[in-house]
């Protein structure tokens, strides 16, 4: 672990170059096989189903970027593009967006991998704790500097616009950390991302295992501008959640003392096959070099929404990606992808 001052770096927004994306193949029967599922009922071929999904994602991110893929030791996977990178760990789960490190760069682009602690958010599942070490065993290859925070965080808890802007919820980090305060975490995020300005939601989505994840509730498209997932329907359960946090997006003002504009994303509705709520939504889309992923799930307002992020990208091509399967495991695109900035690192090899 470097000493390194992080005072003159800060974490780039998404819609910056990628040198890469991290993803990690999925095989975990629980998750994509008896989790949220009917007590007894297991869907035997949702793994299945969850894999072509997976080969579609990595197919059309390839084009986009480089694509690093987590693999199991001596797992072998038929279908995948040409230039996809393999590499071997002992995971659990795909969720690398929240157990690989956040990157952040200097102004001569020197890389630096902040590392959170990983501990399965919230102790939830034991099986997916050794998740935290992976890092560490891939970066054996890289050598890419690391700093090690000791701070319990998973990266979806967190949306930024790469000029000292941070979004969070008090729902997420005041469980995962019990003993931080919103000061301490606002010095935390000043001191190992070079924030300068926290906007604290309430809480996120019904029946969100992570405890409320930022990543399923705002994205920002520009520096000042955020795309807000909002619920019409007055009876549904996220609805005075969404407009609580629609209106603290109003309310807030950016390191200029500026508003921020704030744009309605609608929301899909589903449920899972136990009955209850899904925590799906639009906003946990991903923004690549040249494309732009984002979860649909066969609702009517899956046009509305890619409509929405198309016009905030319009020299991306925009791409939905069935998540009906994937959302079983409680997350969707945004939740399986890490991307690598460009920047220089010391490469062994």
């Amino acid at each position: 672990m470097s000493d390194i001052s992080l005072n003159s770096y800060r974490i780039p927004a998404e819609w910056e170059k990628h040198h890469a994306i991290w993803l990690a193949w999925p095989h975990d029967k629980i998750t994509f096989g008896s989790l949220n599922q009917q007590s007894g009922h297991p869907d035997e071929g949702r793994l299945a189903k969850v894999e072509r999904e997976f080969i579609k994602i990595i197919t059309t991110l390839a084009e986009s970027e480089q694509v690093n893929l987590i693999i199991l030791p001596g797992k072998k996977i038929s279908d995948l593009p040409k230039g996809v990178k393999i590499f071997e760990a002992d995971y659990a789960d795909v969720w690398t967006r929240d157990y690989m490190p956040t990157f952040v760069k200097n102004q001569n682009d020197e890389l630096t991998a902040v590392k959170w602690e990983y501990n399965a958010y919230g102790e939830k599942f034991a099986g997916l704790k050794k998740d935290n070490n992976v890092w560490s065993k891939i970066n054996l290859e890289f050598d890419i500097n690391t700093i090690k925070t000791g701070i319990i965080l998973e990266t979806g808890a967190i949306e930024v616009n790469g000029n000292g802007v941070l979004i969070t919820t008090l729902q997420c980090l005041l469980k995962r950390n019990p003993n931080l305060n919103k000061k301490d975490y606002e010095e935390i995020f000043a001191k190992f991302l070079n924030i300068k300005k926290v906007v604290w939601l309430k809480e996120g989505l019904t029946n969100d295992h992570t405890d409320g994840h930022v990543d399923n509730i705002v994205k920002f498209v520009t520096p000042n501008k955020i795309l807000s997932a909002y619920e019409n329907n007055r009876e549904d359960e996220n609805y005075e959640i969404l407009k609580n946090n629609f209106e603290t997006l109003k309310n807030a003002i950016n390191p200029d003392g500026k508003p921020f504009e704030i744009v309605k994303l609608p929301m899909p509705h589903m449920n899972y096959n136990n009955g209850k709520k899904t925590p799906v939504s639009y906003a946990n889309f991903y923004i690549g070099n040249t494309v732009v992923l984002v979860p649909i799930f066969n609702d009517a307002n899956d046009s509305v929404a890619l409509e929405i992020i198309q016009s905030c990208f319009p020299e991306r091509k925009i791409i939905g990606i069935d998540c009906r399967e994937i959302i079983y495991g409680g997350g969707s695109i945004h939740c399986i992808t890490q991307q690598q900035p460009v920047g220089l690192a010391k490469n062994k090899k």
